[in-house]
């Protein structure tokens, strides 16, 4: 019994991350939202953030997750940030080292000004896990509009991925 009960959970996971794997999410459609929320860690982010900042789709941005060695000049030097963008519109996210702390700052930063639509920008490996975690912290209402960038992510990510957000999810329920 013990054994039919490993194997039908080893094949359920092993389905799970072969949907995972087969359906990365894409990148979403350009639509208004108040806010961009960026997330750090991987190629592409943030220069899909400021694009769609540039581009009017939101008034304001987030980058969640920046390594506190980084200072405001030399992010506006890499990515080509003009003084006047960077003041107005770009806050830089210091507090958060993980998903789940990129979730609670983030959530912090809609509720400071307010948000009602953001759009969250990450790698499509990371898509689902990080929009899963900012819909548990952010406030009822809020609509979260989810713009993957695509990548070409090894099998060793989109394992240890599909195995964090499973782990994550499972966690999650045992606790509520």
């Amino acid at each position: 019994m013990l054994r039919r009960l490993l194997a039908l959970l080893l094949t359920v996971w092993a389905l799970g991350f072969a949907g995972f794997a087969a359906f990365q999410p894409q990148p979403a459609p350009i639509a208004k939202a108040d806010g961009i929320i960026v997330l750090t860690g991987g190629e592409g982010r943030i220069a899909r953030g400021l694009d769609l900042l540039r581009d009017g789709a939101a008034p304001r941005m987030l980058i969640s997750g920046v390594d506190p060695e980084v200072k405001p000049g030399e992010l506006a030097a890499q990515f080509k940030i003009g003084a006047a963008l960077l003041a107005c519109c770009i806050t830089l996210g210091y507090e958060s080292v993980d998903t789940r702390s990129n979730a609670r700052e983030s959530a912090q930063w809609i509720k400071r000004y307010g948000l009602r639509r953001v759009r969250l920008v990450t790698s499509d490996w990371h898509m689902r896990r990080a929009a899963w975690e900012l819909r548990q912290t952010i406030p009822p209402g809020v609509e979260l509009t989810e713009d993957a960038v695509p990548t070409r992510p090894s099998l060793g990510i989109l394992f240890a991925e599909y195995s964090k957000y499973v782990l994550r999810r499972l966690w999650h329920i045992g606790k509520g």
